[in-house]
């Protein structure tokens, strides 16, 4: 509503960063693009946009992103067709491409698991006095392993009951009641707190419950890009497998934040505005920020103008979808955009 009412609006960049460093894909021909030259510059935030059909993805997915796989030397199936990728190629480390799918292959995997925030969670526990006076270890503190784990629900909390005919049934395990460890486990206790406990903790609580001691930096330091891409309000042991597509793809953005390694990688995201509200698309614009601030690229397929305005650089396919697109309208800036008369973009921008 403060959106509505003008109370709140989606800033603009006080300026547009520039960069002499690009890629370049040559004579892109793959479905229905028509032998195009595109230039994708480096450390910016660069649009892919265009009607729905004029080849954004095939551009982004199929060739640049599966042709820099090649370049790396990784085993791709299919890469689109082109004549050359050329560029600042020595610049870059390595290409990510960011999509909605889960995150992980076990109901076990959850936001803490997959930035590896619980793994120092699961080292503080094993610290306290009776977990070495039990013996416990890191691995006592796991439910995706034997030792103090509920073997009856295998750490989930929760069991699956077949049904013939209909959906499983998800019952919750009568032998923890759903708190998924075992009872000589869960009188281990940190700050007061059992390990079930802080699984039930949402992000945002966690860290202010982390921040209070110095020995938790490193749980802190993992748990900090959750928030910052608007998901403070996600449990700590909420399956993976319960979020939405937008959810999952902003936990990857997260653990890319948290990623210290030096290097230079091209990030790529399709639409991943998708479902969000004005305050979640500048939270994620500023994640996007952070990570160009690191030294990245971030190439985003996109329709949504504030994210477009938004942008360091704009490509706009189109000017049709099928047959009639798959031609480059434009690149440049949002600004040079505006004026571009054969840009359906530029006229609502």
């Amino acid at each position: 509503l403060r959106y509505l009412a003008g109370l709140e609006r989606f800033e603009l960049p006080e300026s547009r960063r520039r960069s002499v460093n690009s890629l370049l894909i040559k004579g892109a021909t793959e479905h229905n693009l028509q032998q195009i030259d595109v230039r994708f510059p480096l450390n910016l935030i660069t649009v892919v946009t265009g009607v729905s059909g004029s080849g954004k993805s095939t551009l982004v997915r199929d060739v640049l992103y599966n042709g820099l796989l090649r370049h790396f030397g990784e085993a791709v199936e299919h890469v689109g067709s082109f004549v050359e990728l050329s560029g600042s190629l020595h610049l870059i480390s390595g290409v990510e491409w960011v999509d909605q799918n889960p995150n992980g292959k076990s109901t076990r995997s959850n936001p803490a698991t997959y930035l590896k925030a619980y793994d120092e969670i699961r080292r503080l526990f094993a610290l306290q006095p009776l977990s070495k006076q039990m013996g416990y270890t890191p691995g006592h503190f796991s439910f995706n392993a034997p030792g103090g784990r509920c073997e009856t629900c295998q750490g989930e909390g929760v069991v699956t009951v077949s049904m013939q005919f209909m959906a499983d049934v998800r019952l919750t395990c009568d032998d923890c009641h759903g708190r998924r460890f075992k009872p000589d486990v869960l009188e281990v206790k940190y700050r007061g707190r059992s390990i079930y406990d802080v699984l039930e903790m949402t992000i945002n609580q966690a860290l202010e419950f982390f921040s209070e001691d110095p020995l938790a930096a490193k749980v802190v330091k993992r748990l900090l890009p959750l928030q910052q891409v608007g998901l403070g309000y996600l449990k700590m042991g909420q399956s993976s497998s319960t979020l939405s597509g937008g959810e999952n793809q902003r936990v990857k953005l997260a653990s890319f934040l948290v990623d210290d390694k030096v290097g230079h990688k091209v990030f790529l995201f399709d639409e991943p505005t998708t479902g969000l509200h004005f305050s979640d698309i500048k939270t994620l614009m500023k994640s996007f920020d952070r990570l160009v601030g690191q030294g990245h690229t971030v190439i985003i397929v996109e329709h949504n103008l504030d994210v477009i305005r938004s942008a360091d650089h704009v490509i706009e396919l189109g000017p049709e979808g099928g047959a009639a697109g798959g031609r480059l309208i434009f690149e440049g800036t949002p600004d040079e955009m505006k004026a571009c008369a054969a840009s359906q973009t530029g006229r609502f921008l």
